[in-house]
């Protein structure tokens, strides 16, 4: 598969030939959905908690008498059916993580991928090498690329000028290629991707990779 690489004012420049074993992978909804459902069942902290009623502070006295007052029969007051009471079946801390095998964390994630090659969502640029931040630099490369709603900038390693660049630009995530993953593509209109960091993915993900790690 080729893609068209731009210069920073918008303008084709070159092709680079890309691997299909990364980017021109049949889509698997499936394994996708798997892997999102995975990454953001991992963001999640587990620290709701509730108190039950043997935890919630309070006496436990019978606040009345069993009979004679004509009102419902009460044993302590701390129970769930009266404010400041226990809560039945409450959350309480514990671990959302998930695990997903290898082989389907790349399946899942040169899909993605593949489905954004095709629909042409990957805008490939020479390079992106900032010497100071210019926030308006980042929000003039995003317009040259179509101001997609949502921009995923991959670059092959840190670039700390480029990050604060793009900070302050709604809409706008950098990541390195070493650390992109599913949920950061699919949720992307348009990924902005340099040169060496499509390189970088193919060394990391590509067949090659897979093939040295089977053996």
């Amino acid at each position: 598969m080729k893609i068209p690489v731009h210069n920073i004012r918008g303008d084709t420049v070159d092709e680079v030939e890309v691997e299909d074993s990364v980017f021109d992978v049949p889509f698997r909804p499936a394994v996708v959905h798997q892997s999102v459902t995975c990454l953001l069942a991992n963001r999640r902290q587990g620290t709701a908690s509730t108190k039950t009623r043997s935890e919630v502070a309070g006496s436990t006295r019978k606040p009345f008498s069993q009979k004679g007052t004509g009102r419902a029969r009460r044993g302590t007051m701390k129970s769930p059916l009266l404010r400041s009471g226990g809560i039945v079946f409450g959350p309480s801390p514990r671990s959302y993580r998930q695990r997903m095998p290898k082989k389907m964390r790349r399946l899942a994630f040169v899909s993605a991928l593949s489905a954004k090659a095709r629909e042409g969502a990957i805008w490939a640029v020479e390079s992106l090498d900032m010497e100071r931040p210019r926030t308006k630099d980042v929000v003039s490369l995003v317009a040259n690329a179509g101001r997609p709603a949502s921009t995923l900038i991959v670059i092959p390693e840190s670039q700390p000028a480029l990050a604060l660049s793009a900070r302050n630009v709604e809409g706008v995530t950098v990541r390195q290629c070493s650390i992109v993953n599913t949920l950061d593509v699919m949720s992307s209109d348009k990924l902005i991707v340099t040169v060496p960091a499509l390189r970088k993915m193919e060394e990391i993900w590509g067949s090659k990779r897979s093939t040295d790690e089977s053996a």
